[in-house]
């Protein structure tokens, strides 16, 4: 298992996801990249090949989300091209990539959001790169069927994670999630089931599928 980060204060939590991959018996790897960057991907996914030989699943998750805004013209050029470079490019970068060096049986598996169907006028640049991946989802989806690959997605929302406080104020995480229909947010280890059945060869008859984990909430 490979485990990419961007660096400075994600070590520390890379370095406990591997702890427990140690645990579980299993070889992790952890690699440092800035996503956003074209040659930082193709770096990273020579890295991973280096140190084990191939891939059989790729996890396109990577993913920026700025501070919640009052007004759309606060949105500026800088903070938008770096959404959509984290978020967008990256995962072509990545998914190109890593291709030749994946074979007939291996998976593909994004991260959408419930943000791609219910987008906030505040993070609204990240809920279009979400989108996005929807779209990059069912058309990759398409090709890689004929070469025994399969492409899916996992949509999740609400969730707690750092990326709530980081982007909104006090008030707004105090109540985050309670008006999903199970009252909550979810927590992320709930998350990681549908990402095991999306890898995993039980679901070896679907691709092309966005997956809800949103506590209720219609992606639509």
């Amino acid at each position: 298992m490979a485990i990419s980060y961007v660096g400075n204060g994600e070590t520390k939590d890379a370095e406990e996801t591997l702890r427990w991959v140690d645990d579980a018996g299993r070889r992790g790897t952890r690699h440092a990249a800035e996503l956003s960057e074209p040659r930082a991907a193709e770096r990273l996914v020579k890295e991973v090949v280096e140190a084990h030989g191939h891939i059989d699943v790729l996890v396109n998750n990577a993913a920026f989300q700025g501070k919640n805004v009052e007004r759309f013209e606060e949105l500026d050029p800088e903070r938008i091209r770096h959404t959509f470079a984290v978020n967008i490019e990256a995962m072509f970068h990545v998914t190109r990539a890593a291709l030749p060096h994946m074979r007939e049986g291996s998976v593909v598996v994004c991260s959408t959001s419930i943000q791609a169907f219910d987008p906030s006028p505040g993070i609204l640049d990240y809920a279009c790169t979400k989108a996005a991946i929807y779209d990059f989802t069912k058309g990759l989806a398409k090709e890689l069927v004929g070469r025994g690959m399969r492409v899916n997605a996992v949509a999740p929302g609400p969730v707690w994670t750092p990326l709530i406080p980081q982007s909104f104020g006090p008030e707004h995480t105090a109540k985050h999630g309670e008006k999903n229909p199970m009252g909550r947010p979810a927590q992320p280890a709930e998350l990681a089931p549908a990402y095991v059945f999306l890898a995993c060869d039980e679901s070896r008859f679907v691709t092309g599928e966005v997956l809800g984990v949103t506590g209720g909430m219609r992606l639509v």
